[in-house]
């Protein structure tokens, strides 16, 4: 169920906080083993929650939409009295004295906190295949990856151990996750959410934002995490007249076949439903790699020098040799990084000047296996974390807000998904125009 769905059905008395926190919790018990969503399941802190919830709306006290809602947490965030794990042992001993202020917000809107969900390390990947728990499981196909680094967090909302999720997301680590699972996934503009009590890997491109089962969900979770926990969710705008410019060079050069498809039917529906769709180009979007790599290396082996030296067999070890590859970016590298980065934001500023929302795919593959390295797209074998990065990583160097709704399975039932990429600081606006879109690029909501 949605979140408006249970909203729905709480205010109506016909179920209680306590009663859907326990179907999340019996959800984890028989599914957590083969899937390995969550690092902590809070059972006993939840069911607390949940019974002090139901009692203040008994009493006439209505926190707002996200009231009663069980939620779970990437374990990259601090909650209060409760271990910061990091999938990664070199954190062993930490328990957070506070909550990191996105927490915080969220405390105060009545969510119950559920549990803590397991990441690629460090959220230094694309698979979440690399934790010191284990690899994360897909729940469409428990061979395959359910996508990172958020990979814990989208698995547990997509086989509904949670009803909403909170991820990070510093190259696509929200939308990838969103994608390779079926849900929904917001990475909002930059600066808009708290990262304060947050695990970095590179300030200037760590987001925080949520995973969901609809884009209404996304909207009232990412206004409580700013505080805001009152939120109405806005109307949707008429499809008639909406701008979309899709970027086709580059982003839809390398893409499978079954996404290709899913990608162009969902731009068919929208077109039929009147949005206007036009074709753009990123002038210098080969350098979006390069421009990431040097800044996300650097900031992230600056960030772990210290540990890197005291205990380096802690880490797992291809993280370890990224964060390690790091230590040799030079000053002169990261400079020119830097301002590859100002060209790429000014180029994504002037295609979204004549647009409302830019479209594109949000992975060009499919879930891959667990443990791949490379995956074959039409003649061309590439590593699945280029390819898992090919589409995202430009929205996290210009700090556009993007976000991935589902769009549909290939033909081995694998999640397909949409890129809606909005102006920066209108987060509000991209999430209007996706509620909208939505039931066009979504025509069919599936269970697992």
């Amino acid at each position: 169920m949605t979140i408006e769905e249970l909203g729905k059905a709480l205010r109506a008395r016909d179920t209680s906080a306590e009663e859907i926190t326990e179907r999340c919790l019996q959800r984890i018990e028989a599914d957590n083993a083969r899937l390995n969503a969550f690092i902590l399941v809070m059972a006993d802190q939840a069911r607390q929650q949940a019974q002090a919830l139901d009692r203040e709306l008994a009493a006439g006290r209505d926190r707002g939409p996200l009231h009663g809602v069980p939620v779970s947490i990437k374990d990259l965030l601090d909650v209060r009295g409760t271990p910061t794990t990091a999938a990664s042992r070199v954190r062993d001993g930490h328990v957070a004295e506070h909550d990191a202020p996105a927490i915080a917000h969220l405390r105060q809107a009545g969510v119950i906190f559920i549990g803590k969900t397991n990441l690629h390390e460090f959220a230094f990947g694309t698979t979440s295949d690399d934790s010191a728990f284990g690899p994360v499981r897909n729940p469409h196909d428990p061979s395959r990856s359910p996508g990172g680094s958020s990979g814990g967090s989208a698995a547990s909302v997509a086989a509904g151990m949670a009803l909403a999720t909170i991820g990070t997301d510093t190259g696509g680590s929200i939308r990838i996750p969103a994608a390779a699972c079926g849900i929904v996934g917001l990475k909002p503009t930059y600066g808009e959410v708290s990262t304060e009590g947050v695990v970095p890997l590179s300030r200037p491109l760590d987001h925080v934002g949520p995973l969901t089962q609809s884009v209404a969900d996304a909207f009232f979770v990412h206004h409580a995490l700013q505080g805001d926990h009152i939120a109405a969710t806005p109307a949707p705008m008429p499809l008639t007249g909406v701008r979309l410019a899709v970027p086709r060079a580059y982003f839809c050069d390398l893409l499978d076949d079954d996404v290709r498809a899913r990608f162009e039917e969902a731009l068919g529906r929208l077109r039929s439903a009147g949005a206007h769709v036009d074709d753009i180009a990123i002038h210098h979007a080969n350098d979006i790699g390069p421009v990431y790599l040097h800044l996300t290396l650097a900031d992230a082996a600056a960030y772990h020098a210290a540990t890197l030296d005291r205990m380096p067999e802690r880490y797992t070890p291809n993280v370890r040799l990224r964060l390690e590859t790091g230590r040799y970016v030079l000053a002169e590298d990261y400079v020119r990084a830097l301002a590859g980065r100002d060209v790429l934001r000014r180029e994504v500023d002037a295609a979204l000047a004549q647009h409302d929302v830019l479209a594109l795919p949000t992975l060009p593959i499919p879930a891959p296996l667990i443990g791949a390295t490379s995956v074959q797209v039409g003649s061309r074998s590439d590593s699945v974390r280029n390819l898992m990065l090919r589409l995202t990583q430009l929205f996290n160097l210009t700090g556009h807000p993007a976000m991935s709704i589902p769009a549909g399975t290939t033909a081995a039932a694998l999640p397909c998904g949409v890129q809606l990429v909005g102006c920066r600081a209108q987060t509000d606006a991209l999430l209007r125009i996706a509620l909208a879109c939505e039931a066009h690029i979504n025509p069919v909501r599936t269970a697992v």
